[in-house]
């Protein structure tokens, strides 16, 4: 086989917080379960869980363990949905603090091996394994990704699946060909075989919309998208995307490996089981509201950083969205500067209807050390929901 120019990972958990949830709940392996919702579960073996059937609300599918998938459910489901399709499925409650937990335990264990490390979620990352794998043999690969795996496997107790190829574009289709715990790698001359009967939407960054669209245009896979005329596929999608569908298709990607980024922002949200009003909700609004600010401060503590713009993000009963901004005289990260000000936003939208989303978002990112000495905090008055 021809040698890799790169030998480019991706490494993603399987059914990541599902697995977390096992590790916890023994007991509910190998059955349908999914996470999701708000409900208060029982938690010690023995007792009950809640069934799908049981769920009443607009939460949606975080993940879900493969038995669940096998019965046609998926993350970002509705749950009364899904449990059209898998009343008997159990219901558990996320836990973000478990999943960033094991999040960081195993990105820590994989860096031990393979330090070349792009950060991409809580459950997968990039890796750039070519200097582990000078010669760019797919055996060599191979053999670094059971590592991996390996390692993953006892250092948490989780499965990984990895993909290997000649970049990053490939390497995250790759790594959800043999899932759970699989391990694939391609080269160029595999495109024909492994790559191209695949389904164009498996291509990440064809989102739904333009699948749907190519389908109508007669392109199904990848390799009748690798066959369109790159002009034609242009005048379809527009100039700048219709040459990134078209060299996508070939497996063309030049993207290296970040191994640091600085995040332009970071923010907290959430979807509520019933839509709620200003007035007459205004005590539960200000609840969510406040916790929002307080985790989102945790985040920002968490990850040292400062922020100077303060943005709000309201969904209303019909889905029309509005954000709004605050940016502030120097970057801050307390808790309740963060509510103030996103309360001085919520004054300048009509809060008339009722309220299906909040979320609340810090940008202008600055590290602490970074902010001038004789710099002062002048807070905002403005309270939402007060």
């Amino acid at each position: 086989m021809p040698p890799l120019p790169r030998s480019i990972a991706h490494l993603d958990m399987d059914a990541f917080f599902a697995s977390v949830e096992l590790l916890r709940y023994p007991h509910l392996r190998g059955q349908p379960v999914v996470v999701g919702g708000r409900r208060a579960l029982a938690t010690t073996e023995g007792q009950e869980f809640p069934c799908l059937r049981d769920y009443v609300g607009r939460g949606v599918i975080t993940t879900a363990t493969y038995e669940a998938r096998a019965l046609g459910v998926h993350s970002g489901m509705g749950l009364m949905k899904a449990g059209q399709l898998a009343p008997d499925a159990l219901l558990l409650p996320a836990d973000f603090e478990a999943y960033r937990h094991y999040s960081r335990l195993f990105k820590a264990t994989v860096r031990e091996i393979a330090p070349h490390m792009e950060d991409r979620g809580i459950d997968e990352i990039y890796l750039d394994l070519s200097a582990l794998n000078p010669d760019g043999t797919p055996d060599g690969a191979r053999r670094i990704a059971q590592q991996l795996q390996h390692a993953v496997r006892e250092a948490t107790g989780l499965s990984c699946s990895v993909g290997v190829a000649p970049n990053k574009l490939l390497a995250k289709l790759c790594s959800d060909l043999d899932k759970p715990a699989g391990i694939t790698v391609v080269t160029a001359a595999d495109l024909p075989a492994r790559i191209w009967p695949l389904p164009a939407r498996r291509i990440n960054g064809i989102g739904p919309k333009a699948a749907a669209r190519l389908e109508t245009l007669g392109i199904a896979s990848i390799g009748e998208l690798a066959a369109a005329d790159p002009a034609w596929l242009q005048g379809h999608f527009g100039e700048r995307y219709g040459i990134w569908l078209h060299r996508a298709a070939h497996g063309d990607d030049e993207r290296p490996v970040v191994t640091e980024s600085e995040p332009k922002s970071v923010s907290r949200e959430t979807t509520f089981e019933r839509d709620l009003h200003p007035r007459s909700d205004k005590a539960d609004l200000s609840q969510h509201f406040t916790r929002l600010c307080e985790q989102l401060a945790a985040d920002l503590a968490r990850k040292g950083y400062l922020g100077k713009t303060i943005g709000l993000k309201l969904r209303f009963d019909n889905f029309h969205t509005v954000t709004r901004d605050q940016t502030l005289a120097t970057p801050t990260g307390d808790a309740a500067t963060i509510r103030r000000a996103a309360g001085e936003c919520a004054r300048r939208v009509p809060l008339e209807r009722r309220i299906r989303l909040l979320g609340v978002r810090v940008s202008g990112l600055v590290r602490p050390g970074d902010i001038p000495p004789h710099a002062t905090h002048t807070p905002t008055q403005a309270e939402l929901f007060a």
